[in-house]
């Protein structure tokens, strides 16, 4: 199997440039304006049988395509939304997606929990 050559990994050092949405033509699909539109798309999602230390490194340079990009937080609000299983989304792989989208549901959960300890309280 072709290993992807460690240049093809580097990313250039570009200080991020976040725009506030608002700011934002907001007739434009937020994708748009995503930094990975220029970059390979075979760095945000895997081969088949990639070797751990490949992935890693992969998902490493990923994520540094993703902090550089304006659109970050609606690409990965995107991802978890869907939920889309593979790829980096928004500087997340589809592990730490799963992990966010537990973290949320188990807060959730509490939240509810809570609002009806407090009904049946107030009715007390």
């Amino acid at each position: 199997m072709l290993q992807p050559s460690p240049s093809s990994l580097q990313v250039a050092a570009v200080p991020p440039q976040r725009v506030p949405v608002r700011d934002r033509d907001q007739d434009a699909p937020w994708h748009t304006e995503a930094v990975c539109r220029r970059d390979e798309a075979g760095l945000f999602f895997a081969p088949s049988k990639e070797p751990t230390a490949a992935r890693l490194s992969r998902e490493e340079a990923a994520k540094r395509v993703c902090a550089r990009c304006p659109v970050m937080v609606e690409c990965r609000e995107h991802a978890l939304l869907q939920p889309e299983p593979y790829g980096v989304w928004g500087g997340l792989t589809a592990a730490e997606r799963r992990v966010v989208l537990a973290r949320r549901r188990r807060r959730d959960l509490e939240l509810k929990k809570a609002a009806q300890a407090a009904r049946v309280a107030a009715a007390s």
